[in-house]
Parts: C-alpha cells; sequence; structure tokens
C-alpha cells in the first residue's frame, strides 16, 4: 500500500459479496449509498486528510476530530447510528517492537467504514488482500468482525512467542550459570507489562461494543465480537502469567547468583582463615632482629616448616569440628 500525496492510502467500494473495486478521490467524492458500501483508509497526518474530514466528509465535528487526534487510547461510543471505535495492534512493521502498539480509528456508519491511521497496520492489509480475492468483508458488522479478529490473531503469535521466551530462559537458569539472563529477563518482563498496559483499555473498548445498541450490528456478529472479547481477556491473562513467571524467574536467578557469590566468599574466608596465622608466624620469625630461634641450626627450616603443617591440620580439624567445612 503505497500512500499517494494527498494521504489517501486506499478506498473500496465494497460489493456485498467479498470483494470490492478500488476507487479514488473522485469516485469518494461522487459516492452514493446505493453503489455499496465505502470504505475509505486514510493518513490522518496528512494536512489534506484533516481538511477533507473536518470540511468535506459530512462528519460531525466530534467524530472528525477524534479520526484525527493524536491520542489512540482505544474507545468505543455511539453516535447516532454510528460507531467510532479505536483499537490498539502489535508492531510487525520491519524493525519495530512489537510492544510498540500502532493504533487505528474506525468510524462505522450506514453504508460507510473511514477508518485513520499514522503507521501501517498489517491486520488493515490483511483486509485488502482478502477483498482483491473476493473473501473480504461483506457488511459493515464483518468488516468490525475481521478487523477485530485479524488483530487478536497478531496479538496471539507475540504473546505465543513471548511465553515460549520465558519458558526458555526459565530452563536455562537451572543449567546456565550467565549472568546476562538477568537483561534478557527484565527484558521479557518489559513486554508484558507494556503490553499489558496497552492492552487492558481495548477490553474494556470491546466490553463496550458488544453493549451498543446500533442497528446495523447484528446479533450473529456480536456473536462473534464476544469470542474476539473473551480471546482478548485470556491475552492478558496469559501476559499476566508471563510477567509473573518472568518475575519468579529473575528472582530464582537472582537467589542462584547470590548463593554462588556467597559460596566463593565462603571458601575465601576459609583460606584466609587458615593462611592468617601461618602468615603471622612466617611474619613474626621473618624479622630482622636477634634471638630467632633456630636461626644458627641447620634443622631450624625444617622444624619450622613441620610445625606450620601442624598448625594447618589443627585449623582443618578445628573448622569441621565447629562444622564449618
Amino acid at each position: 500500500m503505497v500512500e499517494n500525496g494527498e494521504g489517501l492510502i486506499l478506498a473500496y467500494i465494497l460489493d456485498g459479496n467479498g470483494g470490492g473495486s478500488k476507487v479514488g478521490w473522485d469516485e469518494i467524492n461522487a459516492w452514493q449509498p446505493e453503489q455499496g458500501i465505502l470504505w475509505v483508509h486514510l493518513n490522518y497526518g496528512n494536512p489534506g486528510v484533516q481538511e477533507w474530514l473536518t470540511e468535506n466528509s459530512g462528519l460531525h465535528e466530534v467524530i472528525s476530530d477524534a479520526l484525527i487526534e493524536e491520542d489512540s487510547r482505544p474507545r468505543c461510543t455511539s453516535f447516532h447510528d454510528g460507531l467510532l471505535l479505536g483499537l490498539r495492534g502489535v508492531n510487525m512493521n520491519p524493525g519495530s517492537d512489537p510492544e510498540d502498539m500502532v493504533g487505528i480509528r474506525i468510524w462505522f456508519e450506514k453504508n460507510r467504514i473511514i477508518t485513520t491511521r499514522q503507521r501501517r497496520l498489517l491486520s488493515i492489509s490483511d483486509i485488502q488482500t482478502a477483498i482483491d480475492q473476493g473473501k473480504g468483508p461483506d457488511s459493515l458488522s464483518d468488516f468490525l468482525v475481521q478487523v477485530a479478529g485479524r488483530m487478536m490473531e497478531r496479538m496471539r503469535h507475540v504473546i505465543d512467542d513471548l511465553e515460549d521466551s520465558v519458558a526458555d530462559v526459565e530452563d536455562q537458569v537451572l543449567t546456565s550459570e550467565s549472568r546476562q539472563l538477568r537483561s534478557q529477563l527484565a527484558n521479557l518482563r518489559r513486554q508484558a507489562i507494556s503490553l499489558r498496559r496497552y492492552l487492558s483499555p481495548q477490553r474494556e473498548a470491546m466490553s463496550r461494543l458488544l453493549t451498543e445498541k446500533v442497528s446495523w450490528l447484528d446479533e450473529s456478529s456480536r456473536i462473534r465480537l464476544r469470542e474476539v472479547s473473551d480471546q482478548l481477556a485470556r491475552y492478558i491473562e496469559d501476559l499476566d502469567e508471563a510477567r509473573d513467571r518472568a518475575a519468579v524467574t529473575q528472582e530464582e536467578l537472582v537467589n542462584r547468583l547470590s548463593e554462588q557469590m556467597n559460596s566463593k566468599m565462603y571458601l575465601l574466608s576459609i583460606v584466609a582463615a587458615i593462611f592468617l596465622p601461618l602468615g603471622f608466624l612466617t611474619g613474626l620469625l621473618g624479622i630482622n632482629v636477634g634471638g630467632i630461634p633456630g636461626a644458627e641450626s641447620k634443622l631450624g627450616f625444617t622444624v619450622f616448616i613441620l610445625l606450620l603443617g601442624v598448625v594447618v591440620v589443627f585449623q582443618v580439624w578445628y573448622f569441621k569440628k565447629m562444622k564449618w567445612l
């Protein structure tokens, strides 16, 4: 999908059978409801789009402002027989982090759909491909279900990958002593927290959507949307679980690293305790003053070495008796 200079990303007149014909600005401005459902997908950051929405689209000022506002917090608001919906999807664009969510704003009214975004959302690309293949939405409610469903499908892959990563790190904690796992766990926790923070308002929006009374949203579509809402709730629960598992694993890793450090420090303390009296004796007998015992004897050095050996044996016996070893 290549944007043109006027900010129109794509536009279709749907035929009601899953297909549609691609149109431009001239067809959009000349469109009549009897031609079929008009879907217009726009880049709201383009000044020309902002001008068309506020002056030429025929939308109420409240709706046009909502379609171009920077705040992309998920929302669901009915206006007369129309529906304003704000959703977020995971960012699957190359070089982007999935938790850097992409927002989309959708306005539904009888026979017309207007969607706006600033960054590319692959779920919309999926719907465009489905329309070109004659397998796209055949009504307003079907369009709504397909958008929400495709966004949930991509979230599932991201959350599954996150859970698998947490499980892999859990296994590594039991077999590896690498300190790099701490940064990996911190990154996984950050991803889970960020995704949950963005998805929690979306759960509220989906719940609100199920209760809105609009004539074009039939019971069959409500049932399908309820399933999408349940999926979103499960994903949030999975994120909570992944976050908690990462936290517990991080604590276990910290404990293991602390135990390893304590063990090494304990060993060094024992070694220092053994060599402390030996160092004292050698230092005492190494002073350059007269009267050093054994200084004139040929066996003096041998006797001194044996004395040091006895001291070491006594220390080891004493440490074991005190259960320090």
